[in-house]
């Protein structure tokens, strides 16, 4: 079985300002804003939702092919995916373009400023699927619109199961667009907040309508673990997974969708898949970066094993 992971692939420059952005706004002028400031620090981390899935997969001991767009600074990014066993195959590469970047200032007050340049995220991956299989996986997740919109489609033609993930895009798409996406999806993947919103996109009274669309609806909550609910019947709430500490919350949905298709993969049940997740995520919150976290396949069976039992595969070393 082969995994399809389109989405993003993007650089977050990440900056610490030692004073408050309020101290530099006049309040009178706010209609000719013309701020400057020096920050204390700067760290440049991979990042972008399908570089961050495939990670944590590969961790795992799995080989996804990521369908996404990097530009002429890729370079370096890339030999990072090659280290950890990932092909590059499924990216296209624009020699004229960036790879798409995030600048985030955050000052003494936890208050944010932060541009997004999306670079060669304005390509579409371009990908002819060679070898493609009906018992294949993918998913779709926060990336170039025009993917997001017909790889669906091309999945739901060739009989493909795949994942719809909208995250952070979700403000673009209009009721139409959001219909055709989830339409036959075997699961609608997203946070507490994004479910609302689409329920409210689709005027949807109630969340379990999606299910008409979708056969599961996988909710992610935080330190509160995940729910899951399928067309089944199925209602079933799967705590979180303790860490030693929480040092940076990004990236753990994008390392729990890794954790939940690996076990998707490996023939296992959603709520056994999302038990994947929720230990992945639990790895990825201890670490600053979305993919700056490790284990190996002993640590990972005793935290999943600590958490919910007996664990229903072997892990092999990557």
């Amino acid at each position: 079985m082969s995994v399809y992971i389109s989405g993003s692939l993007a650089f977050d420059r990440i900056m610490n300002f030692n004073g408050n952005f309020q101290d530099h706004i006049l309040l009178d002028k706010l209609h000719m804003i013309n701020i400057s400031f020096m920050v204390d620090d700067m760290i440049e981390r991979r990042g972008g939702c399908a570089g961050n899935i495939a990670y944590t997969m590969a961790l795992l001991g799995e080989h996804p092919v990521i369908l996404s767009a990097a530009g002429k600074d890729f370079g370096d990014y890339g030999a990072h995916l090659q280290d950890v066993g990932l092909s590059l195959e499924g990216i296209r590469v624009d020699r004229n373009l960036f790879t798409a970047l995030c600048f985030i200032t955050t000052d003494l007050s936890g208050n944010q400023l932060t541009g997004f340049y999306p670079g060669a995220m304005a390509r579409p991956c371009g990908y002819t699927f060679p070898g493609l299989q009906s018992d294949d996986l993918a998913i779709v997740s926060p990336g170039n619109m025009d993917d997001m919109q017909k790889l669906p489609e091309f999945y739901r033609e060739k009989g493909v199961r795949f994942i719809f993930d909208p995250g952070q895009q979700l403000p673009v798409f209009t009721k139409d667009m959001m219909s055709r996406a989830i339409d036959g999806a075997f699961a609608y993947v997203c946070n507490d907040y994004e479910l609302g919103m689409t329920c409210k996109l689709l005027e949807l009274k109630e969340e379990e309508e999606l299910l008409k669309s979708v056969e599961w609806i996988i909710t992610t909550l935080g330190a509160s673990g995940c729910r899951v609910r399928g067309r089944d019947g199925t209602d079933a709430h799967i705590k979180a997974v303790p860490c030693d500490q929480v040092l940076d919350p990004t990236g753990a949905g994008d390392a729990h969708r890794g954790g939940l298709l690996f076990g998707l993969t490996h023939g296992l049940s959603v709520i056994e898949a999302c038990q994947f997740g929720s230990v992945s995520a639990s790895y990825a919150i201890a670490c600053q970066g979305t993919q700056e976290h490790h284990f190996t396949p002993d640590d990972f069976t005793k935290r999943y094993e600590a958490a919910y039992g007996p664990m229903p595969i072997t892990l092999a070393d990557r």
